[in-house]
């Protein structure tokens, strides 16, 4: 079918019948809370959803993630948003119930809002439109909602080595402020230990502590970074501590180990490899050993996917066909040309295109400045336009094969 304005007319047609139904869909997850993997509800009530929109199959791979299938053709293409958030830190600091959220200004506020559930109403009915406008022949197309917080990649490297659902292309609905983005910079988590000798405190002079030995080595992590490469696309690597704690047999002794927490974002030209011998450098000479982190934690319906977290840079080329659709739907969609740009965050992208190379770009509504702060939130309107733009991404991809 030929992508023309009569197509762009009816597929605005339907979104404005169904706004109401987008906002509400949306208004219902941001109230489900889904903190750290924690996804069982909010897949239920996703899952309920597809099911009443006449998605052709709805079903929970072996994480438990929800996924909506429409089609048989050949091509597949998955839309991906991961719809657990991080958890509510400290209360007293939001100014509304996270979870009940508010609407003010036209603007959803609510954990989770922007990062990243405000993208999961425009995918569900963007397909479900497409479907009934004809605009999925030749497709096998997927929702797929996932838990992504805890462990970036997680859910689809389970859903394509032990679901055998691989697709062609990826569309990630982490938020874009309705740009569309090619990649962003990969990380390693590591952690460093250190070892002391306990004692009584009123006598330090006796023991060894792990936690003095430690203090050297985040200070030589904080003075890093002039080694570090500096991409022209994806800019510099960065490096920092985001945990420390310590074993102590009681607070009037000397504690015997401290370990530290280390979160490295790693640029096209860094590896791993050069990653943990950098900081080997720095903690070695004091005592502290340098792990890199492992994930094998089950997910909230007991599965276990164990994967190293090492998570790696990637891009798609601008001229790539993908990136190109997405620009071209834009500007069919909202009548001007979108910038293309990067997250600064990692996303499910790291697996998609870092591991798998499975060609995926990002489009979705909010600002990820707001994405982990008591201020997260989504303007509405661009909820409900970016369901245009989901409903003809298929039909303008297609034209490009």
């Amino acid at each position: 079918m030929k992508v023309d304005d009569t197509i762009i007319n009816k597929i605005k047609e339907e979104v404005a019948r169904y706004r109401e139904d987008i906002i509400q869909f949306l208004k219902d997850i941001v109230a489900i809370p889904s903190p750290n993997g924690a996804i069982g509800d909010v897949v239920q009530r996703i899952a309920e959803e597809m099911k009443k929109l006449g998605y052709d199959e709805v079903f929970f791979d072996h994480m438990g993630n929800v996924v909506g299938r429409i089609g048989n053709g050949e091509k597949k293409l998955l839309y991906d948003s991961h719809v657990d958030t991080v958890d509510v830190a400290d209360p007293t600091q939001w100014e509304w119930d996270p979870y009940k959220g508010k609407i003010e200004n036209g603007i959803l506020y609510g954990l989770g809002a922007c990062d990243e559930k405000g993208s999961t109403p425009g995918m569900v009915y963007g397909l479900k439109i497409a479907r009934d406008l004809g605009l999925l022949d030749g497709y096998t197309v997927y929702y797929f909602g996932n838990l992504e917080e805890v462990c970036d990649g997680i859910a689809p490297h389970s859903l394509v080595e032990t679901d055998k659902i691989r697709p062609d292309f990826v569309l990630i609905g982490e938020p874009t402020n309705m740009k569309i983005y090619r990649g962003h910079r990969g990380r390693v988590e590591m952690k460093v230990v250190t070892k002391g000798r306990t004692c009584h405190a009123s006598a330090p002079e006796r023991g060894e502590n792990a936690v003095y030995k430690m203090a050297p080595i985040i200070e030589g992590i904080s003075k890093m970074g002039a080694e570090f490469i500096d991409d022209p696309f994806l800019g510099k690597g960065s490096i920092a501590v985001t945990d420390i704690h310590c074993k102590t047999p009681s607070i009037n002794a000397l504690p015997d180990e401290c370990t530290i927490y280390i979160d490295r974002r790693l640029t096209f030209g860094e590896t791993l490899e050069m990653a943990v011998e950098q900081v080997r450098r720095v903690a070695e000479p004091h005592g502290g050993q340098v792990e890199v982190l492992i994930y094998d934690e089950p997910s909230y319906n007991g599965f276990v996917f164990k994967v190293d977290k090492y998570f790696p840079a990637w891009a798609l080329p601008e001229d790539h066909l993908l990136v190109q659709a997405g620009v071209e739907t834009c500007e069919k969609v909202f009548g001007a040309k979108p910038q293309i740009g990067k997250w600064v965050f990692s996303t499910n992208g790291i697996y998609w295109m870092g591991k798998a190379n499975i060609p995926a770009i990002g489009f979705g509504p909010g600002n990820e400045v707001y994405a982990h702060t008591v201020k997260d939130q989504v303007p509405l309107e661009d909820v409900v336009r970016a369901t245009e733009f989901y409903a003809l991404f298929p039909a303008v991809l297609r034209s490009r094969l």
